[in-house]
């Protein structure tokens, strides 16, 4: 009997010698279990649905503004638009300051947005029984560099620079086509009485001269109130000069008269 309770005591033993599953060495990682998440961790950003998505796609409205500030900005022929305004382009002709021709093609070509505007001056003259007649409109750099060798005064010529490397840097408003000498006709085409002649380069052309007869000085201030009412710039020392406005936005350019 002894040695039999010896026995029942030797085999319970192991059994009490536990206490809790936490006490037991720990198991190895599944290798094909998840990964638990460590709490110290910072959290992933949820991404954001603004920046994964496309850009948005150009409307039909801005590709017909991007379209209308282009066409504005193009060099137009100004008898294809407003075939009742006449033209004198005299540096085509020797019949200019210089006695030669620069131009080797009489064209008025202009920044569609001043051609458009000129078209507006053009029926409000048409009311007085008048109409304009162009001298000059756009004029190549190198046309501007020549003129200033002959006339070497900012009050009539702009000075035209080039960069060093050849860069068209400064200019007449002429180069950037948003500049037009203009003068009076009659609807017939005869000439109306105006204070001097083109580039004459004396205190008699100033705007507000009192050298110049009572009716050119009227018809003077006739086409100025004109082309000032379609936004045009009047030109101090010239009566003929106005600059389109919007000017600063247009580069300068040399591209041939054809």
């Amino acid at each position: 009997m002894r040695r039999l309770g010896l026995l029942i005591a030797l085999l319970l033993a192991p059994a009490c010698g536990r206490t809790s599953d936490d006490s037991r060495a720990p198991a190895a990682a599944d290798p094909a279990a998840p990964a638990a998440a460590d709490p110290a961790a910072p959290a992933a950003a949820d991404p954001d649905p603004a920046a994964a998505a496309d850009p948005p796609a150009a409307t039909a409205a801005d590709t017909a503004t991007a379209a209308d500030t282009a066409a504005a900005g193009s060099l137009v022929d100004i008898t294809a638009i407003a075939p009742t305004i006449r033209l004198d382009i005299r540096y085509a002709t020797d019949r200019n300051f210089t006695e030669r021709a620069f131009y080797p093609a009489a064209r008025c070509l202009l920044r569609r947005d001043a051609a458009e505007r000129l078209v507006r001056v053009q029926r409000r003259l048409a009311d007085d029984g008048l109409g304009l007649l162009l001298w000059d409109c756009y004029r190549p750099f190198s046309a501007q560099e020549r003129l200033w060798e002959l006339v070497p005064d900012p009050r009539y010529v702009a000075r035209p620079v080039r960069a060093p490397g050849g860069a068209l840097r400064e200019g007449s408003k002429h180069n950037r086509g948003a500049a037009v000498d203009a003068t009076l006709v009659h609807l017939d085409g005869r000439p109306v009485e105006m204070p001097t002649d083109h580039d004459d380069f004396s205190p008699r052309a100033h705007r507000g001269s009192r050298d110049a007869s009572p009716a050119a000085r009227r018809n003077a201030a006739l086409l100025e109130r004109a082309m000032v009412a379609e936004g045009f710039e009047p030109l101090p020392t010239e009566w003929w000069h106005f600059d389109a406005p919007g000017w600063q936005g247009y580069p300068l350019l040399d591209e041939p008269l054809r």
